[in-house]
């Protein structure tokens, strides 16, 4: 559990004639050999801090030198104890909030960002993944490769995507890039198998 400094205070009207004091609490069980001291500070208030589990809920009051025990004008919450029938001050320590995680890319993430290559008229499922593996994963990307790099592309898979010529790959690639759909279309109905 993370701990949280928690500045206490208490104002010179109620510290009044009172040189010092104690803080007592859940904290420290309520026991006065325990107790924190507190700081009389130049204005005439009373002050100490004390490292507190975040998260958490604790009560408190101050007991002064001169046999006064005093509440906290300040704090966030007070409890009624019935027993002493009196009053309790309450803190609430905030919990200390973790910085999300970073999210791992997923393959499904990735994947969203990748085009579809198999648009293009010539390249199918299968020399669309070689493509995406070789980093041409969008239109732009496609649009800019060479002939040569492609054909070795081809050529690195194996003997069977030999046959594939990627003559107007590119320049069907940069008609889908700038989102020239009818242009593509009536390009590719010309074409046969991408030639």
């Amino acid at each position: 559990m993370s701990k949280k400094k928690v500045n206490f205070s208490l104002s010179p009207e109620i510290v009044g004639s009172a040189n010092s004091g104690i803080l007592l609490g859940d904290f420290n069980n309520w026991d006065a050999s325990k107790g924190v001291s507190l700081k009389k500070q130049k204005d005439g208030s009373l002050a100490t801090s004390v490292s507190l589990d975040s998260g958490k809920a604790y009560e408190y009051r101050y007991l002064l030198d001169d046999g006064r025990w005093v509440n906290d004008a300040n704090a966030d919450d007070y409890n009624f104890v019935s027993l002493f029938q009196v009053k309790n001050c309450v803190v609430n320590v905030p919990a200390v909030l973790k910085a999300p995680a970073k999210k791992a890319v997923s393959k499904k993430t990735v994947k969203a960002d990748v085009e579809d290559l198999t648009k293009i008229e010539g390249i199918g499922k299968k020399i669309a993944e070689l493509l995406v593996k070789d980093g041409i994963d969008t239109f732009a990307k496609l649009g800019k490769a060479t002939q040569k790099s492609l054909k070795a592309v081809l050529e690195a898979a194996g003997p069977r995507y030999k046959m594939h010529d990627p003559k107007t790959w590119a320049k069907q690639a940069k008609l889908a890039a700038a989102g020239k759909w009818e242009e593509l279309q009536a390009l590719q109905d010309t074409l046969k198998g991408g030639k």
